[in-house]
């Protein structure tokens, strides 16, 4: 078994002063302003901030699995459900299954509570203030699934800019972290930061820097996105959603991973085959039910989800070469967990064909975590060579993925009705 040393920062807190997506209590009320500024509030107040990412994280990891065909929708289009849309690959600004929220929340409560902890206990004392390091980690997470997924940025109101915009902010909050935590002496909060600052220069295009960081995390390091049975906002959503409790909404059934879960046992892709079908007949389908082959890596409600992990970092070291075109040094770095696991590694005798293998190791090692969205978005917009398989190509008709595909969310509509800076499309 491979060991792992996991990143338990943070404890779950539900505090009633993360309510709102600014954290000033304006209409007084069980609590006032002045008692964010009590540092006993102030963990409560840094813990609100994941507890808001946990929820955004779960939704993109449901929601991008489907459009990136990582798992297969089943029918179900209700609250537990894919839309219409999303089952052929398409993301809509007015879709009502895009959450916008709260991304934003987990971002503002993140930002605005370290600005108040500098503000009442002094800039000077704030870099060995533990409440404040967890602000900052949780920032940059939070701004680098902003970055990832969603195609342009708004920030606080703001106008439209650059979705790297988010990447930029998650880069100087990491950077803020990682000096932290060294002189916090919180060792795994570094590396938490460290890791989440390689992925966010890799899809800035920073691939030497990217490779650096990377190079710093160890093989057995993970840095986990907890969950509870407390509420369903905080339940892992992957799983509910297909759990037979009542959602049958999504199967592996027609994706890459049924197929090579078969040929392989990889227990990073783990499901179950079953008789039965999913929740509805599919359009995309013509009016046909899915088989409901339930995914097993999220196999409970408080199932965590990876932020970052040592294993990305190798992917991502070998990324950086294949961008210089080292192919043969790359092969290695993209086969090293598999060996590991004592699966068959991969083979290439091209630049291209290594590409194909990397983006394929990638997705099996990433799977139903949200982040696949990021990577089919850098590749195409890098014009990196190697192929998809078949069954997530957009617009090969065993995919029943649209060749309109979108590997982004726009800014939602409901941004666009409440931002004076902002015109409808």
């Amino acid at each position: 078994m491979i060991p792992q040393r996991t990143a338990g920062i943070l404890t779950v807190v539900l505090a009633a002063v993360v309510g709102a997506c600014d954290t000033a209590v304006v209409n007084p009320g069980p609590v006032t302003d002045s008692f964010l500024d009590n540092p006993e509030a102030h963990q409560a107040l840094a813990n609100g901030a994941m507890v808001q990412l946990a929820e955004a994280l779960g939704a993109v990891a449901y929601t991008t699995g489907a459009v990136t065909r990582e798992i297969f929708p089943a029918g179900s289009t209700s609250a537990f459900g894919i839309s219409a849309n999303q089952q052929a690959g398409r993301l809509l600004f007015d879709d009502e299954h895009v959450s916008w929220t709260p991304h934003q929340r987990a971002r503002n409560i993140a930002e605005t509570g370290f600005a108040r902890f500098e503000e009442s206990i002094g800039d000077a004392s704030v870099r060995t203030y533990g409440p404040a390091l967890d602000a900052a980690l949780w920032a940059g997470y939070a701004n680098r699934l902003l970055g990832e997924v969603f195609c342009q940025a708004v920030v606080d109101g703001g106008p439209l800019q650059p979705s790297t915009v988010f990447l930029e902010r998650a880069e100087e909050w990491f950077t803020k972290a990682i000096d932290m935590a060294a002189a916090q002496n919180r060792a795994e909060v570094g590396l938490a930061a460290l890791a989440g600052r390689a992925s966010v220069r890799a899809n800035l295009g920073k691939w030497g820097e990217a490779a650096a960081d990377a190079a710093g995390v160890p093989d057995d390091f993970v840095f986990n996105m907890e969950y509870t049975t407390t509420e369903r906002d905080q339940y892992n959503r992957i799983y509910f959603a297909s759990a037979d409790q009542p959602y049958r909404a999504h199967t592996v059934w027609n994706t890459f991973y049924e197929q090579y879960y078969k040929d392989t046992s990889d227990p990073r892709t783990p499901y179950l085959e079953t008789d039965r079908d999913g929740d509805a007949a599919l359009g995309i389908l013509g009016g046909e039910r899915a088989s409901w082959y339930p995914q097993q890596k999220h196999d409970r409600e408080d199932a965590p989800i990876r932020l970052s992990s040592g294993w990305e970092m190798r992917l991502l070291e070998a990324e950086a070469l294949l961008v210089g075109g080292d192919w043969s040094a790359a092969l290695p770095l993209i086969n090293k967990h598999r060996v590991a696991l004592g699966l068959q590694p991969w083979t290439a005798n091209s630049l291209e064909e290594a590409w194909t293998v990397y983006k394929r190791e990638r997705g099996i090692e990433l799977w139903l975590e949200g982040r696949r969205i990021a990577d089919l978005r850098r590749w195409k917009e890098n014009n990196r060579p190697g192929d998809l398989h078949a069954l997530e190509t957009a617009g090969h008709p065993s995919s029943y993925l649209s060749a309109d595909q979108t590997l982004c969310y726009p800014v939602p509509k409901a941004e666009y009705e409440t931002n004076p800076n902002l015109t409808l499309p």
